[in-house]
């Protein structure tokens, strides 16, 4: 068991995962992002809290899956591949689920992506990763609630 206090609310959040036994890597290559991606993704998908909004919502997971490894290799390997608008993304998936995402549901987001960091991975693109995602969970989570009708 793993426990994680969440950057966003501050709670405490239990993980039970299996941990594999391997050797911490540096983030180096499109290969080792795709690794991470792939691996935070399949903790996601098994995620009671979160899991819903993304297996609902992807339909195709392996061009997700290449699309935010895109991503992420851009923003941690400065190769610009990612063609898309992440905030209009989110945006979407709050109004397709009822305006019903939480800072809370991006504070498991970040715990679950930290975690697979500290995990499996090693070196300055691993603090970079942590930062720039809780600027991410951040910055979407702004963005969800200006996009918001207005009551």
């Amino acid at each position: 068991m793993i426990i994680v206090i969440s950057a966003l609310s501050g709670t405490v959040d239990a993980y039970f995962c299996i941990m594999q036994t391997m050797e911490k890597r540096e983030i180096n290559t499109r290969d080792d992002v795709s690794h991470l991606v792939r691996t935070f993704y399949a903790k996601v998908r098994q995620n009671d809290f979160i899991g819903h909004f993304f297996n609902q919502t992807i339909q195709d997971w392996e061009h997700h899956l290449e699309k935010i490894t895109d991503f992420w290799t851009g923003n941690l390997l400065g190769i610009p591949m990612y063609k898309g608008r992440p905030p209009m993304e989110h945006i979407k998936l709050d109004y397709a689920f009822g305006h019903t995402i939480t800072p809370e549901h991006f504070g498991e987001w970040l715990n679950i992506w930290i975690q697979t960091l500290d995990e499996g991975f090693t070196g300055e693109k691993v603090t970079f990763a942590k930062e720039h995602a809780r600027n991410l969970a951040h910055f979407f989570m702004m963005r969800i609630l200006q996009a918001r009708p207005q009551e």
